[in-house]
């Protein structure tokens, strides 16, 4: 996903930013002392003022009443209450090597200060030789201090204790590495992967879907023609039966596995089934295996409906006593969480689908603490211990592809894709609504050049307030459980560390405004957490998003995101300005020529995202204007690539005889870039024209449902794709023979 509301009449022309006017505003003043963006530069350059209701119905989402002028000022005297009294904030962020400094607003001269290491240790330092009395504090502060977080503290998540009289308070701190170290093999010289749908590529052994065994095979595989990472789509947890949302981005929790990309035949137990009942999973297989050859969009909910009774049976079939003890260990590890998780399978499939709130009202009036989920789970412990098995077996599976790839010697192995958010009516959301701004807003980007609509993904925003106030520890599971099985994460949409897009309710895609995140404390745990795993972080950092916000991320080891059809001399967003040598790239950056929310190079050359914008009615401008721009873009590009000696200037004047040419010839490009991480995608390597994904669409098109194809439209399953020549032949252009 990458990250512009129209603009104001007060911000037409050259202004660049509030007027002294504006920013005296008390609804301005509420707004930014909340951490709402006023205004913002759009990715074209202009200035943009947001709109006064959508600021009301934001501060609303966060708790804050701004209903009226009289709201409005009692809301800023209780910020700035809030602010005198609060004894120390209750998240720390301590990067090595930085002073780190934090205020702590005593009301007696009687402080206690100690600090409890994550380990359980307290640390021994003297922290009230670090203390000092601020001379200039606000007069209704009667005892201010700044504490200087001491330098020697080790990575990790520590708890300061503050006493002040009869009051104390406990603030997290997050002690993290400055940077998070490149790996080894990458600081040698650039490492390059592949990136991939897994769903989408089938064997005979998969379900209709492409699955965890399909891509076991696909490292190992990839891994031998000399391949270190491969990015695949998301792999967060669904629904526990159909319908299947078939967006990866929308899942029902960050925090656990999707369990319809088991491969049934790879659990240890299948090898143990008696011949009844062994049968019955061949049977449940052969349903649905000819799927596997239908070039068609995949059917995803037959697929898990046949797989589903097949892991029934299995699970049934019982463990052996070590296998249960790894079971049992794996729901201890994983703690309460997999219960709610659990919980919530268990009331969809009872109760039925939460959406439906008609006729299931379950979610809306029904909560954690209600005897009847009590109830529920009670009466259907089997469905309840299912739901933590298949996470338990999808953990498995998953750890076992990582494996793989280590084996076939990747540097990295699985890059796995962090999506920005939850589904709405998904267990997160249910079992622990604090944590997010529900209800009211929805997180989307504004419009930009690709997408002239703006986006609205329909996910709830998590609550900036909630994380701070527990150190954000729900932020720190998600990421801890990410690395347990990649060597690299992907942060899609990594602005929204920065600032989400909040759009309120019935506003649509453009009418929304930022609101800020602690940046820092999110950076301090990607940072701890990469550095444990000896992993790396790569953050999506396409669209509208501020020049700093790349500079921040590269100064923590962060990587960007470059992709050549967006990279142009001077970031110019104009179809027909030069495109930018891949010399100047960001060292620190993951370069690749595409993206998945465009078509693949092949279909991209053709314009097959201009035929499927028009015929999806997604343009803002006629569609001759739209192909005008395409062909520039194209121009553009193919200039580029005999400028530089890339591609022979015949080949660039017949694009569909030359396609393999001209797509092996943009990779080749990319060889030239500095990046760190180098990547090509699989649809490039077989040369699939389909697009993935088509942003700003729901139903109206097959989004990631699409299997793999080659040039000719053939489907071309697991085992052929590392035999494809024209896979092999661009694993060639990538290993710069």
């Amino acid at each position: 996903m990458s990250d512009q509301t129209a603009s104001s009449p007060s911000s037409q022309g050259t202004q660049r930013e509030e007027s002294p006017e504006r920013l005296a505003r008390p609804l301005i003043r509420l707004a930014k002392a909340s951490g709402i963006s006023t205004s913002y530069i759009d990715q074209l350059g202009t200035y943009v003022e947001i709109k006064d209701d959508v600021l009301v119905s934001v501060l609303a989402a966060l708790g804050v009443d701004a209903s009226s002028n009289d709201a409005i000022e009692a809301s800023l005297e209780t910020i700035h209450r809030a602010s005198c009294n609060q004894l120390v904030p209750p998240t720390v962020v301590v990067f090595s090597g930085t002073a780190t400094r934090v205020p702590i607003h005593a009301v007696t001269a009687a402080l206690k200060l100690s600090l409890t290491l994550e380990n359980g240790e307290a640390y021994d330092g003297d922290l009230n030789a670090l203390l000092i009395k601020d001379a200039d504090a606000d007069p209704a502060i009667p005892h201010a201090y700044t504490l200087t977080m001491p330098d020697d503290l080790p990575t990790g998540y520590h708890t300061l204790h503050v006493t002040d009289g009869d009051r104390s308070a406990d603030a997290t701190v997050l002690s993290a590495p400055a940077r998070i170290p490149v790996p080894e093999p990458v600081a040698q010289h650039h490492r390059w992967g592949w990136m991939t749908q897994m769903y989408s590529v089938r064997s005979k052994e998969s379900w209709g879907v492409g699955d965890y065994g399909d891509l076991r095979e696909l490292l190992h595989d990839a891994g031998k023609q000399g391949a270190d990472f491969m990015l695949i789509n998301p792999i967060h947890a669904g629904t526990p039966i159909p319908p299947i949302e078939p967006s990866p981005y929308l899942p029902e929790s960050r925090r656990f596995l999707n369990v319809t990309y088991i491969r049934p035949q790879q659990i240890e137990e299948y090898s143990e089934l008696d011949a009844d009942a062994r049968a019955q999973v061949d049977t449940l297989h052969d349903s649905v295996k000819a799927a596997n050859d239908n070039p068609d969009p995949l059917d995803l909910n037959a697929s898990w409906t046949a797989k589903r009774k097949a892991l029934w049976v299995i699970y049934q079939h019982g463990r052996s006593a070590e296998r249960q003890a790894a079971f049992d260990a794996f729901v201890k590890a994983a703690g309460p969480d997999l219960d709610a998780f659990a919980a919530w399978c268990v009331a969809f499939e009872v109760w039925g689908a939460p959406w439906e709130e008609d006729k299931n009202p379950w979610f809306s009036t029904l909560d954690r603490n209600s005897p009847e989920v009590a109830a529920l789970v009670r009466e259907h412990q089997d469905l309840f211990d299912f739901q933590r098995w298949l996470q338990w077996i999808a953990d498995e599976q998953v750890a076992q592809a990582q494996a793989s790839a280590k084996d076939a010697g990747m540097a990295l192995g699985l890059m796995q894709d962090m999506a920005v958010g939850v589904h709405a009516y998904g267990v997160d959301v249910w079992w622990n609504p604090e944590r997010f701004a529900v209800g009211s807003v929805t997180v989307g980007c504004p419009p930009d050049f690709y997408n002239q609509q703006g986006q609205d993904w329909g996910q709830p925003p998590f609550n900036p307030r909630y994380l701070e106030r527990t150190g954000y520890r729900v932020y720190r599971e998600m990421v801890h459980n990410v690395f347990a099985h990649a060597g690299a994460v992907r942060i899609d949409h990594v602005l929204g560390l920065f600032r989400l897009w909040w759009i309120p309710k019935g506003e649509g895609a453009k009418g929304g405004a930022y609101v800020t995140y602690n940046y820092r404390a999110m950076l301090a745990v990607l940072s701890i957490e990469a550095s444990r795993a000896g992993g790396m972080v790569i953050g999506e950092d396409l669209g509208t998003v501020p020049a700093y916000v790349s500079q921040v991320l590269a100064d923590h080891g962060v990587l960007g995101t470059v992709v050549e059809w967006f990279a142009r001399v001077n970031n110019s967003p104009t179809a027909g300005d030069p495109y930018a040598d891949p010399s100047t790239y960001r060292k620190y950056a993951l370069a690749s020529v595409t993206t998945h929310d465009l078509p693949p190079t092949a279909g991209y050359l053709e314009f097959e995202h201009v035929k499927l914008r028009e015929e999806l009615h997604l343009l803002s401008e006629p569609v001759e204007e739209f192909q005008k721009a395409a062909s520039a873009e194209r121009d553009a590009m193919l200039k580029l690539l005999v400028d530089g000696g890339w591609l022979d200037a015949d080949a660039a004047q017949d694009v569909p005889a030359h396609e393999q040419e001209i797509v092996e010839a943009m990779h080749r490009m990319l060889l030239n870039a500095p990046s760190l991480l180098l990547q090509a995608a699989l649809v490039d390597g077989t040369g699939e024209h389909h697009t993935q994904n088509q942003p700003g669409t729901s139903t109206e098109y097959c989004n990631w449902r699409v299997p793999l194809h080659d040039a000719d439209g053939n489907l071309v399953h697991t085992d052929e794709v590392f035999k494809n020549p024209r896979v092999l032949s661009l694993a060639a252009v990538m290993r710069g023979e």
